[in-house]
């Protein structure tokens, strides 16, 4: 009784611990699990390195590979971005008279003053808070890129110590363990490279229609369409149709058109088709785990939900076979 008092009594410890760290990690979260993303993709190079020169110096040299040739350019890009769309300029005398028009045309059928004292009100103070959330978050990035520098570098040190210790701590057969950590690895893998050229190949294509149409700044909107098509359902839609409506309030009908049709038949479809060859290519994923998991995982994981999302999902399917295969299969009912 004793023992067993002893047990059960570590194991809620352990897990009111586990929740407590847990949430007071939840401000590094995006750092932690980009440590554990680049660990994963850097791992194997670190063990080869380490066969061939001490391994305290191999992992300092991917560590410092690393920051110097993916992270601080990453940054270094991020932060062009942020600067280009800040200073972008739009024509504001081809915009007054159709917007004008817009704005005429929306009271007179709703009866909603877009130009009130109250709207007005609401849209400056709409606009205060985003560039707040900016701020904020660009503070935030750079406190998680510390984080993520930091726990690379100790994961790569004690690799084998900590999947050793994480091996014996999974509540399976050795045979499904190895199964389990396979799963994981190829998950984040296909994860953190799929996604990333995804959005490579959707700016390319979709920067084609934008200078078709003569949108404008098109190299910066395609870039834009890149990242937002790492957004589930909605995807790159959320920078073309947007864009599209641009063009149609300037008074550029046929671009318009085009751009609509562009993006409505080619963009998207290409987004489907490449999403599916990329996930079937690199892990044998289904699509629609990787859509559901973006949406599980971005209110959990934040921005890093778009790659331990769809490995939550997957992770859940696998452990549902293996009950099915350990405690179901065997059964007398189910061998009559």
């Amino acid at each position: 009784m004793k023992e067993q008092y002893w047990k059960y009594s570590l194991i809620i410890l352990i897990v009111g611990l586990g929740i407590l760290l847990f949430r007071q990690a939840q401000p590094f979260m995006n750092g932690i699990l980009a440590g554990f993303t680049l660990f994963l993709l850097l791992r194997n190079l670190t063990y080869k390195l380490q066969t061939k020169m001490k391994p305290v110096v191999a992992v300092w040299l991917v560590t410092i590979g690393t920051t110097l040739f993916i992270l601080i350019p990453l940054s270094l890009f991020g932060w062009i971005l942020v600067n280009q769309v800040t200073g972008i300029h739009f024509d504001a005398h081809a915009l007054i008279q159709p917007a004008k028009e817009v704005i005429d045309f929306i009271k007179a059928k709703t009866g909603f003053d877009v130009l009130s004292e109250k709207s007005l009100s609401f849209i400056v103070s709409q606009i205060s808070s985003i560039g707040q959330s900016v701020m904020s978050g660009v503070g935030d990035f750079i406190v998680n890129l510390g984080v993520a520098i930091m726990l690379l570098f100790f994961m790569l040190f004690e690799g084998r110590k900590m999947e050793n210790f994480v091996s014996t701590i999974l509540p399976f057969k050795e045979k499904n363990k190895k199964e389990v950590l396979n799963k994981v690895q190829l998950m984040v893998r296909s994860n953190a490279i799929g996604i990333p050229l995804l959005a490579i190949i959707q700016g390319i294509i979709s920067l084609g229609g934008y200078l078709l149409c003569d949108a404008p700044n098109p190299i910066l909107t395609s870039l834009l369409t890149a990242f937002a098509s790492i957004i589930p359902f909605v995807g790159t839609a959320l920078i073309w149709v947007p864009v599209a409506i641009y063009l149609l309030i300037v008074g550029d009908w046929v671009n318009a058109l085009i751009l609509v049709a562009y993006g409505g038949i080619i963009v998207a479809q290409c987004d489907n088709l490449i999403r599916f060859i990329l996930q079937k290519k690199m892990a044998d994923i289904h699509p629609l785990i990787t859509i559901f998991g973006v949406v599980a995982g971005l209110p959990v994981f934040g921005f890093m939900g778009i790659i331990f999302g769809p490995l939550l999902v997957s992770l859940f399917l696998l452990f549902l076979d293996m009950f099915r295969t350990e405690y179901l299969m065997d059964t007398p009912q189910m061998k009559e």
